[in-house]
């Protein structure tokens, strides 16, 4: 795991670290100088450090002096000279300057082979105005320092002109910026530069392939005891959700899997599932009668709830989710069928997988880290807000960054549901099995994507070589 830490918290670090902030500032330069070098800044290559008044420019200092000892061309353009005369970033803007740095004040833009985004830091709030504004748009790939200006570092906002990085050196940890809002599409390739901070009270945790355990088969398991999963769902031209669903935990290595769906739907749902997924089918087109659900249901470990389940289902959803004693995955139709009421309700495990449509119908508010900290807190579920990133939320704070555009395919989310739930039928706890899931259905899906298009059919049986 990586922490993920906020502006303030790695203002706390800078203040709590054992060394000055002039040392510290000293490392951060010297490994900004080194990221500029792997970007190709070399002997007599034109690079301009853009240089704001605080420590973020007392970084592009220092990493000026150090290219220019190499015998890169580098000058600095300042926007504002760091104040106070015995400041770190005043000295480190002295010691460039007694280097033979050139030091000019920032005006309009300038030609160059690569451009250091020093301006401003994690702790920047607002818009970016002229001059520094009328840079963003240069034409030379831009190395940044923490974050690239006019990103905010709380949760990856803009609020008018932002640089766009091609990389982005940041000191201790990752912040949340970095991952969340725009930041993927503006920090580049992030590196973390170890400058001798102490250990963060991170924010969030980003989720490594070690954070995403799946369980072993003992030599003496049979089909019950290596996870049962009941996948109810279902409806009149949307019979293939509950399929996929069924489909995606059996290749997720449950072992059993049954699909409660209507009786006018058994048929295509079967033909979809495939033979390996028994289906009881419930009389009539869609699914009301609670007890034809959990009839012969007691040796399930979990319900899968929700897929092609129809938009009319609330009184269903509300009766199942106080009747089910076991670990229940709630998705799609049930979601929007759902109260946060009903949620609250409800004493055993739950899993909530929404998009940020279902997200905003279910809590009045759009999705992000507070939001969802907010509806895990007050309900008791766990909550997996899908998105690019998805934030798995519960005691602990989860962000998952696999995956990607190739997931914006019709019922990969159905897949998803699939996999929490066989997880936790094999015996992870709810939050560990969403996170792994999460995790491991993103690299599924990044895996597809370099031989072609991804479809969910294809999707459902690539988790068996992530679930094994």
């Amino acid at each position: 795991m990586r922490p993920v830490i906020t502006p303030a918290e790695s203002e706390r670090l800078d203040a709590a670290a054992d060394d000055p902030v002039e040392v510290l500032m000293e490392r951060a330069g010297f490994g900004l100088a080194l990221a500029a070098v792997r970007m190709g800044a070399a002997y007599g290559t034109r690079v301009l450090a853009l240089a704001g008044p605080g420590n973020n420019g007392g970084d592009a200092f220092v990493a000026a002096r150090h290219l220019h000892r190499r015998g890169v061309a580098v000058e600095v353009r300042c926007l504002g000279f760091p104040k106070g005369e015995w400041s770190p970033a005043r000295i480190a803007a002295s010691a460039a300057a007694r280097a033979g740095v050139p030091i000019r004040p920032l005006r309009e833009p300038e030609p160059c082979d690569l451009l250091i985004d020093g301006l401003f830091g994690a702790g920047f709030r607002g818009s970016l105005s002229e001059p520094a504004a009328l840079w963003v748009d240069h034409p030379a790939p831009v190395l940044a320092v923490d974050l690239p200006s006019g990103l905010q570092g709380l949760d990856g906002s803009t609020e008018g002109p932002v640089f766009t990085a091609a990389r982005t050196v940041t000191f201790g940890a990752l912040k949340v910026g970095h991952l969340l809002g725009s930041g993927p599409d503006l920090c580049g390739l992030v590196e973390i530069v170890d400058i001798g901070l102490p250990e963060p009270r991170p924010e969030l945790l980003l989720c490594e392939d070690d954070d995403a355990p799946v369980p072993v088969r003992g030599r003496t398991d049979h089909k019950w005891s290596s996870g049962a999963v009941l996948v109810v769902g279902g409806s009149p031209g949307i019979s293939g959700a509950v399929a996929l669903t069924a489909r995606s935990a059996l290749t997720s290595g449950a072992g059993y899997v049954r699909a409660v769906v209507p009786w006018s739907v058994a048929a295509a749902v079967g033909s979809a599932a495939g033979p390996s997924i028994t289906i009881s089918a419930v009389p009539g087109d869609v699914l009301a009668n609670a007890d034809a659900i959990l009839a012969d249901s007691d040796r399930f470990d979990v319900m899968a709830l929700g897929p092609g389940l129809g938009l009319q289902s609330g009184a269903l959803v509300d009766e199942l989710l106080q009747r089910w004693d076991r670990p229940l995955v709630l998705d799609a139709d049930a979601i929007a069928s759902a109260t946060v009421e009903m949620l609250t309700r409800r004493t055993a495990p739950t899993v909530i997988t929404p998009h940020g449509g279902e997200f905003s119908r279910l809590t009045g508010s759009a999705a992000g880290l507070e939001t969802a900290g907010a509806l895990a807190a007050g309900t008791g579920a766990v909550v997996v807000a899908k998105g690019s990133p998805t934030l798995v939320i519960g005691e602990e704070r989860w962000v998952v960054a696999t995956g990607g555009p190739e997931l914006a395919t019709l019922g990969t989310g159905d897949v998803l549901t699939g996999v929490v739930a066989a997880y936790i039928a094999r015996g992870l706890d709810p939050e560990t099995a969403a996170r792994s899931a999460a995790h491991r259905h993103g690299l599924a899906g990044m895996a597809l994507a370099v031989d072609g298009t991804v479809t969910s059919e294809h999707l459902a049986d690539e988790m068996g070589r992530w679930s094994s």
